[in-house]
């Protein structure tokens, strides 16, 4: 505007140039005044025109309470949100038909690692990195299985990155829940070896806007405790793994506000014999303390594979949803595989059957067990692998409804979003899941999706299967491209 008023002849006579001029300067400001309040209107128009979807006759398990089943309901998603339940139906709305279909929560994976870009190598102010990955690719096997949340739980600044392209809908992915990992030790990461240390590490992670803290394996005692003391001070909770520190003295590391602890093996690598007195006594540790637990039984079942034969990650009908490079990895780099011995494979099949003890235990003392899968180890493929847990923690003695609740209602509440997700309500995040039968019937029936809703976009199982379809024929096809050991030798 201001470049057009410049070009206008400052004449005071209204010859024929001036009046061409002004009328030229008129007519682009008409324009440009009418592209402006047409932008303006559009954006206004997408902010109130929200697609309404109806749910018409299904069965609805809200997870509200026990048994909470809402037979041949109709429930209306407008936007991103459940509008009613059994409510007045809009007009022009969009119909599913969900007669004799099931209708659940998303699901929540409350341990997984997203790939994120990488860099071989020194970096460079500005420099691309030697590997991206394609983020909608990443987390397409996710949503695909009706997971609709995740907490990452060594986060960095790329997680950041893939959290605001779904968040901006440039991909269609779940929502992040993000946690900064703490070691201590020698090695990359923030590492904290005074207490001193972890707290001013503790107070950058909260100033750099994660979510929670992962303490890791190397931290020593009086490190441990400093960034557990701090992380409450400043309202984050923290879970991770019981550092080594405390072998032989277990019960120390149960201090107030150590908030859950992420695999099993946390406790059975403190077992000598793997028997049920050492399950209970881990129960009543975690019980007293208020700690939870996210057992990832999936975890150990993979690497006591591994220990038999790579083979195990090679037949995996799931490999193909795996970026190449990984794949790569898992199958010519594969420490399980490459250190198993007679021993060792002993020792993680046992494991493995200790870990249904385990997990019984801490049921029957009434410990909240939430599910968890550390996707991206080896074997671990995300959204595939949730489904895997749900039926692992069946076997060991939950009942479908308990481990719904698990990787559903239990899981939002730790995380803190329990009035957004985790129950199927009016006025919540409309992230749900159909399913063609009933889970608490039979566990299995979470794989049977019709649909998925993920913060109020709908696909349906073509579209589903088509994305899925798509990556694997995409990974297939560039497999020759990515060699996991002549990359590492480059960085040599």
């Amino acid at each position: 505007m201001h470049l057009l008023a410049v070009i206008v002849p400052k004449q005071k006579s209204d010859n024929k140039q001036t009046k061409i001029m002004k009328n030229i300067f008129i007519l682009l400001t008409i324009a440009f005044s009418t592209t402006l309040t047409f932008g303006q209107k559009i954006k206004v128009k997408q902010n109130i025109q929200q697609v309404t979807f109806v749910l018409k006759n299904v069965n609805v398990i809200t997870m509200t309470s026990p048994n909470s089943i809402i037979n041949n309901a109709t429930v209306v998603i407008t936007g991103n949100r459940i509008e009613t339940i059994n409510g007045a139906l809009p007009k022009n709305a969009k119909v599913i038909d969900g007669k004799g279909k099931w209708l659940i929560p998303g699901l929540i994976d409350m341990h997984v690692h997203l790939a994120t870009d990488g860099y071989f190598g020194s970096k460079l102010p500005t420099q691309f990195p030697d590997l991206a990955f394609n983020t909608q690719d990443i987390m397409t096997p996710i949503i695909s299985n009706g997971v609709t949340t995740v907490l990452d739980l060594n986060s960095t600044m790329e997680t950041f990155g893939q959290k605001k392209e779904i968040e901006k809908g440039y991909i269609v992915g779940p929502r992040i829940a993000l946690a900064a990992l703490i070691n201590g030790g020698n090695g990359q990461g923030r590492i904290a070896n005074t207490a001193e240390e972890g707290r001013i590490i503790v107070r950058n992670i909260k100033a750099e806007g994660y979510d929670f803290i992962k303490l890791y394996s190397k931290l020593n005692i009086e490190t441990y405790n400093a960034i557990i003391d701090e992380a409450n001070k400043l309202g984050l909770k923290t879970i991770g793994h019981i550092p080594n520190a405390f072998e032989g003295k277990l019960e120390q590391a149960f201090i107030p506000n150590f908030g859950m602890v992420a695999h099993a093996e946390e406790f059975s690598k403190h077992s000598e014999n793997f028997n049920i007195q050492d399950a209970q006594k881990f129960a009543k540790l975690a019980k007293d303390n208020g700690t939870w637990l996210s057992p990832t039984l999936i975890t150990m079942v993979w690497i006591a594979k591994q220990t038999h034969s790579v083979d195990s990650i090679r037949n995996s009908p799931n490999l193909k949803y795996v970026h190449p490079l990984l794949q790569s990895k898992w199958l010519t780099a594969n420490n399980y595989a490459k250190n198993a011995t007679v021993e060792n494979t002993a020792y993680f099949d046992s494991m493995v059957k200790f870990h249904f003890q385990l997990v019984k235990a801490f049921k029957d003392l009434g410990v909240p067990i939430v599910v968890g899968t550390d996707a991206g180890v080896s074997g671990v493929v995300a959204g595939f692998s949730v489904h895997d847990e749900l039926e692992l923690l069946v076997q060991a003695g939950l009942t479908p409804e308990e481990v719904l609740k698990s990787a559903t209602t239990l899981s939002a509440q730790w995380l803190g979003i329990d009035k957004q997700i985790g129950t199927i309500e009016a006025g919540k995040f409309a992230d749900l899941v159909l399913l063609d039968e009933n889970p608490i019937e039979d566990i299995k029936n979470t794989r049977k999706i019709t649909g998925v809703f993920i913060n109020g976009k709908w696909l349906d199982k073509s579209k589903l299967n088509a994305m899925l379809s798509d990556l694997s024929k995409r990974n297939t096809a560039s497999k020759d491209k990515y060699d996991w050991n002549t990359l590492m030798n480059k960085r040599k």
